[in-house]
């Protein structure tokens, strides 16, 4: 098996091994990304495989519920490319996909209670990313390794300043349904970031010192 394989929770590997066995898919795992967790492309332009990549910071569980979503575009991608030239991505076949994919997983005691009874609940109407739904997305992040610094955005008060794992530093602006209208600081470019994304918060005046010249002796 892929090295990637050993990201995946205990005991879901070889039915994970099982959906891709026959299937022409490279996955890679990639650096974070602030935008998605994962993504698919399929063969074409020079690449005889289905390409999946997902970001190599998720926890296990996010690790498997993303992949998981990547491979039931894989299945769509089989099962429509020779019956219509465009669908939507996340449309009424992608979510028959997805739930096929995911009920076994769910029903067979492979996970912890809480993410198999989210899962559930996710399954009834699978949205086009697990972060999206609340429920889902707070059972995934219990299994995260909490730095006790870091905060979820939508815990920030109005206006708070706050770095990404990247480095970059924002300002919170509005919520605009489950992401918020955030502020690069300095330069103010639009980013949207979602509520549950865990932050570090940081005031403005340790950014006046560590952006003031050293003074000389």
């Amino acid at each position: 098996m892929d090295g990637w394989i050993e990201k995946l929770p205990a005991g879901t590997q070889r039915r994970v091994h099982d959906l891709l066995a026959g299937r022409n898919v490279v996955v890679r795992v990639v650096r974070p990304r602030r935008s998605k967790l994962g993504d698919h492309r399929p063969p074409g332009r020079g690449h005889a495989a289905h390409r999946i990549s997902v970001n190599e910071d998720l926890n296990p569980y996010a690790f498997l519920t993303t992949l998981l979503h990547e491979i039931a575009h894989v299945a769509t991608w089989e099962r429509l490319r020779h019956r219509v030239r465009r669908y939507p991505p996340h449309g009424r076949e992608w979510k028959e996909e997805f739930g096929a994919i995911l009920e076994p997983f769910a029903a067979e005691a492979l996970l912890p209670p809480d993410i198999a009874r989210a899962l559930a609940a996710f399954m009834r109407n699978p949205s086009a990313a697990s972060c999206t739904d609340r429920g889902l997305a707070l059972a995934l992040a219990e299994y995260d390794r909490h730095d006790v610094e870091r905060r979820r955005v939508e815990e920030l008060p109005p206006g708070s300043l706050f770095r990404v794992v990247t480095g970059r530093v924002f300002r919170l602006g509005p919520r605009l349904r489950s992401r918020y209208q955030c502020f690069e600081h300095p330069g103010g470019a639009e980013y949207r970031v979602h509520g549950l994304s865990r932050v570090e918060a940081i005031a403005d005046s340790r950014l006046r010192r560590a952006a003031s010249p050293p003074v000389s002796g």
